[in-house]
């Protein structure tokens, strides 16, 4: 039995994650940023900007804790309706995170991934996107997936479309469509389902993120916002995560 363990830098929590209990992929949905600027009184975007070293400690801690992939929900579609000031904050501060984390994901082995509709971003965004992908995809110790201008129902709409068109050319017969046909065609479908969610801030909503993916995944909600969130969170949700028994439907004896 092959077992990772690690000590949290901040407090005196130890994980010890044997292989069979350990989440291999982990999605999260970062939320707080807005609450935790104003509590202190500040503009939304300072939250923002407070937020971008926490998904640094979700990347270590994931590589320490031998998290195989890590999905963040960053920006979702719903939030293009956001006032364009917090908007153009949320797409420099993109650009400003891939040019500053660039060089340390590419060293740490990590592989980076955008998940969602590009179009909507500004040239920049996309350039950046393209500049970060191409630099880590020979990384192998963690696929790290970043939901950008992201919507789960226009995810699934996608996918159905795309099937659509192909039994439409006669690529595909009708009767070939089923789940797993469908699946294949979503943004996650290299990755797999995610086995477990955490959700900062305390809201108990999935916000049109993953919904055909979480279908069987383990919730776990914290109060922490989303820039008081380290390693040692994430160490107490997959502790947490371990306690739990998957029966995806099923009963034991």
């Amino acid at each position: 039995m092959t077992r990772t363990t690690v000590q949290s830098v901040d407090t005196d929590l130890e994980l010890d994650v044997p292989r069979e209990r350990r989440p291999r992929h982990i999605a999260i949905i970062m939320d707080g940023n807005g609450r935790w600027a104003r509590d202190r009184h500040l503009p939304r975007p300072f939250g923002h900007r407070a937020g971008m070293p926490a998904v640094r400690e979700a990347v270590e801690g994931a590589i320490e804790a031998g998290v195989e992939v890590l999905t963040v929900f960053a920006f979702s579609d719903e939030n293009w309706k956001r006032p364009v000031t917090e908007i153009s904050a949320l797409m420099s501060l993109l650009e400003e995170y891939i040019a500053k984390e660039l060089t340390e994901l590419v060293s740490q082995g990590v592989k980076v991934s955008v998940l969602g509709d590009r179009t909507r971003l500004t040239d920049g965004g996309r350039a950046a996107i393209a500049r970060i992908e191409t630099a880590t995809q020979t990384g192998a110790r963690l696929a790290l997936n970043l939901c950008i201008s992201y919507s789960s129902r226009a995810e699934i709409t996608r996918a159905a479309r795309l099937l659509a068109e192909e039994v439409q050319n006669g690529a595909r017969r009708l009767e070939d469509v089923d789940e797993q046909a469908l699946q294949a065609k979503l943004y996650t479908a290299p990755w797999g389902d995610p086995d477990l969610l955490i959700r900062t801030s305390g809201e108990q909503r999935i916000s049109n993120f993953l919904l055909w993916q979480l279908a069987y995944t383990e919730l776990y909600v914290t109060p922490v916002l989303w820039p008081d969130f380290t390693r040692q969170t994430l160490y107490e949700a997959i502790l947490d995560y371990q306690r739990r028994e998957r029966r995806f439907g099923t009963v034991t004896a």
